[in-house]
């Protein structure tokens, strides 16, 4: 397995399997949820990325939590705790098929993440994908930051650690306003 980092020009299939994937999630748990939003590059028009969607699933605090868990684990999620980010909780997925439907389908990559509406870290989720819809200016920096860091970093970590001072700069600005 490489450890390559590929930034892909912007695919509007992402759009439509996010809406796919999130209809999936509705069907088996829709009355705990209130909102399941695409976060991260992929859900920025125009936007270059990493083929592989985020996900934010919203609820409104802990108290329905295990029975989430337990809708997801019927759709063939598991979960993995919150991987050090506080009130973000991370899914993995047993197989390539999952999320498990009507119909088979061989899924593209996604993160899945539970938040209660109050998460720190769900406010910066939409705040930055949010800013930089609105901003296509800043978007195209990002992808420009990003492609240049797909070339140079080592592994994933120092990616994510390349990108880290532009998006607290957005997110700055983000939530001032």
């Amino acid at each position: 397995m490489s450890n390559k980092i590929e930034i892909e020009v912007y695919n509007p299939q992402w759009e439509k399997i996010f809406l796919n994937l999130k209809n999936v999630i509705c069907k088996e748990i829709s009355e705990l949820v209130i909102a399941i939003e695409h976060v991260g590059s992929t859900s920025v028009k125009g936007l270059g990325a990493k083929p592989i969607l985020d996900i934010d699933i919203v609820i409104k605090d802990y108290s329905v939590f295990t029975r989430v868990i337990q809708g997801l684990e019927n759709l063939g999620y598991f979960h993995q705790g919150n991987l050090g980010i506080e009130e973000r909780e991370a899914f993995g997925r047993k197989d390539n098929f999952v999320p498990w439907g009507e119909k088979e389908t061989n899924w593209m990559e996604h993160h899945l993440y539970v938040c209660p509406q109050e998460s720190k870290e769900l406010i910066r989720h939409l705040a930055f994908r949010d800013y930089l819809r609105n901003h296509p200016k800043l978007a195209e920096e990002y992808e420009q930051i990003k492609r240049g860091l797909a070339k140079t970093a080592i592994d994933r970590e120092c990616y994510t650690l390349g990108k880290s001072e532009f998006v607290e700069k957005v997110l700055e600005k983000a939530i001032k306003n």
